[in-house]
């Protein structure tokens, strides 16, 4: 486990620092709100994060990776998979549950109340990416757990999922800047940056589109898929319309805000 914790930080942290230096050296866009208001929030959203998975979730989804294993409970050890399918098939459906818990998120009115706190950002970048309330992060953590445990995930696709799912996070909110013919390949397979930048815009039928954070299949066959913002990526705002006064949204502001009268 404490390899796992391993891979996991060191791939968070250069990840991040690797699609940090890119957005300073080639951005997409240019940033409406300064780094120095948005980033100590968002940074300080995930060390929150981190403390109270610790303390209400009593199990990772590894550790529930590790009984499923040491009991033969779940779908994949009753039907007896090849452990490299097994792995493969994890991280497919895995990639697919977060698509679903995605939109359930967004239309849901009260886990939206609590989703919302991610597209408050004005703008979008590499820490976006980390930005989410605690009590979403919890709830997320459950339901993993819970489909690790039927699934029967292996313990290898769990972790490379979650690696995966964080480092593709980061990405794909990065502001960074792709060649246009390149992001054409590229989102065939994965989603990419300006793909994702759709999902972020204040127009309420773009929020609500590219659900997907790392395969980009399920948008096309969900038919949630819109493929430009109308207002083009340097025009489009970011955000929700009536969250644009970045003084109003400050951490304790951004950590209550689910909880407050509309």
């Amino acid at each position: 486990m404490e390899t796992e914790d391993i891979w996991r930080i060191s791939v968070f942290v250069g990840v991040l620092a690797f699609v940090a230096l890119w957005e300073a050296l080639w951005p997409r866009r240019s940033q409406r709100v300064s780094k120095q208001i948005r980033w100590p929030r968002n940074l300080s959203l995930i060390i929150i994060d981190n403390i109270m998975i610790r303390l209400f979730v009593p199990v990772t989804a590894a550790a529930a990776a590790i009984w499923s294993a040491n009991a033969n409970f779940g779908i994949f050890h009753f039907i007896g998979l090849n452990n490299f399918v097994a792995i493969i098939l994890s991280v497919i459906l895995l990639d697919l549950l977060i698509y679903w818990q995605h939109v359930i998120f967004h239309r849901v009115p009260m886990l939206w109340q609590l989703h919302k706190l991610h597209h408050v950002d004005q703008d979008i970048d590499v820490t976006t990416g980390i930005r989410f309330h605690p009590v979403e992060i919890i709830l997320s953590a459950f339901i993993k757990c819970i489909a690790v445990v039927i699934l029967g995930v292996p313990f290898l696709g769990i972790v490379i999922f979650e690696i995966v799912l964080n480092a593709a996070a980061m990405f794909n909110h990065g502001n960074i800047k792709l060649p246009l013919a390149l992001d054409r390949v590229l989102r065939i397979f994965i989603v990419t940056p300006d793909m994702h930048r759709v999902h972020h815009s204040t127009m309420p039928n773009e929020t609500h589109s590219n659900f997907g954070f790392n395969l980009s299949l399920w948008d096309r066959f969900f038919n949630t898929y819109i493929d430009q913002p109308k207002l083009g990526h340097d025009e489009m705002q970011i955000g929700l319309p009536q969250y644009q006064d970045e003084t109003k949204t400050g951490l304790i502001q951004l950590l209550t805000m689910p909880f407050r009268r509309k």
